[in-house]
């Protein structure tokens, strides 16, 4: 599948520090440690609707770990799927009557012009799960190899009890995960389930239901081992990040990481999970079901600059919950203009401690808002006591553009 274009990431001298980041299975800060090349994997859309602000939040997250790594000095294989074929996608075309594949090509194609519009780096790879099928039946028949399989009706269920590390990611009791595991799309009250968690991998077919021809018969995958034989195939057991909302701790990463675990023998599936809280509208949460969403691609087409709803996003930490307002989004549109008129002048105030500080506070799990503050604090002082230096403003241009990924120049 194919991704978008990649942003212009101007050099920027020396080297930035190493990435810590809290991990949600750990529940610390940790230092991330990658080797010449750094390994994330983040789970993508399903394509049956445009991309939201809590989605905006969690790649433009995962866009930062990307860009600190970089001025770490490592390479970057990143890696993100596209969940387009699933029910939620089914349903949305039989709610407006359309197909459900012109639907998914639609929205993704939304999605990489927002993701383009946003300065988003580029996943290395960008793997449909339909694409994915042949993976996935291979991944489906080494778990049956493995005893950790068994089927319901015609369908192939994951059992939890295979994994002696599963619950080690998200750490909830039972009662929590059939509660989540409900609310996330699972079927924990189905009849001949072993377990309440255990996880669909394999749907036989369904009439009126895409389906297709495998080694497996004849069906569709289920949704976490397509994340899961996407990763293995691309970056291996053990790699550095797993990325999502918040939304997705449990079920989705906890049965990633289980199904990894017992595919492979070997442990951990990732180093740290990463976890982006969610973001709301009018007290609630954004999606779908509620219908309080903001998407990225009417705030573009309603003339709102890109940048500004990238800062707008970057003045809140990843990991808390908060709600997005029209007056977060006026902030950012003046913060915007206050850095783009400070660094179009012909001189302004030595700007390496701006560069020291950025690097500072985003290799410090991603303090975006402390980030954006050592840049207001060089903005203000450019106003108020202009200064001498004249590589001072580019310096501060291409410090914004490089680490938070805000173009603050015309052409560039």
């Amino acid at each position: 599948m194919r991704s978008w274009a990649a942003p212009t990431i101007p050099e920027l001298p020396g080297v930035g520090p190493e990435l810590r980041i809290h991990d949600t299975a750990t529940g610390q800060v940790r230092a991330t440690s990658p080797g010449p090349t750094a390994r994330m994997y983040v789970c993508g859309i399903t394509p049956y609707d445009s991309t939201h602000m809590g989605h905006a939040m969690t790649y433009v997250t995962f866009d930062l770990v990307n860009r600190v790594w970089r001025d770490a000095g490592h390479e970057v294989r990143y890696v993100q799927n596209v969940t387009d074929i699933d029910d939620p996608l089914l349903v949305r075309a039989a709610e407006v009557g359309g197909d459900w594949q012109e639907i998914a090509a639609t929205e993704t194609l939304r999605f990489r012009q927002d993701m383009t519009a946003l300065e988003v780096i580029p996943p290395t790879e960008y793997v449909g799960a339909v694409e994915a099928i042949p993976l996935v039946a291979e991944a489906v028949l080494a778990l049956r190899t493995r005893g950790a399989v068994y089927d319901v009706d015609g369908d192939t269920y994951f059992s939890v009890t295979a994994d002696p590390h599963f619950g080690e990611v998200s750490h909830l009791d039972p009662t929590q995960m059939r509660q989540l595991n409900a609310e996330g799309g699972g079927d924990p009250e189905r009849p001949g389930k072993k377990e309440p968690a255990d996880c669909r991998l394999w749907q036989t077919e369904r009439p009126g239901e895409p389906a297709w021809h495998t080694s497996l018969g004849l069906g569709r995958p289920g949704w976490h081992i397509e994340c899961t034989a996407i990763a293995l195939h691309h970056l291996g057991m053990g790699f550095d990040i797993q990325g999502g909302g918040s939304d997705l701790i449990f079920p989705h990463h906890e049965m990633c990481a289980a199904q990894a675990h017992v595919l492979t023998g070997q442990w951990p599936y990732a180093q740290s999970y990463v976890h982006v809280g969610m973001v709301g509208l009018d007290g609630e949460k954004m999606s779908k079901s509620r219908g309080n969403l903001v998407f990225v691609s009417a705030l573009r087409d309603a003339g709102v600059d890109p940048m500004a709803i990238r800062l707008a996003l970057l003045a809140h930490s990843y990991r808390g919950e908060w709600e997005w307002t029209a007056e977060g989004l006026a902030r950012a549109v003046s913060r915007l203009g206050d850095w783009r008129d400070a660094v179009s002048a012909p001189t302004g105030p030595p700007a390496a401690r701006v560069l020291a500080e950025v690097r500072e506070r985003l290799a410090d799990d991603l303090d975006a808002p402390g980030a954006l503050a050592a840049v207001d604090r060089w903005a203000a002082q450019a106003v108020t006591a202009a200064g001498d230096d004249p590589q001072a403003p580019t310096l501060v241009a291409q410090t914004v553009q490089a680490l938070l990924g805000v173009r603050l120049t015309t052409g560039s």
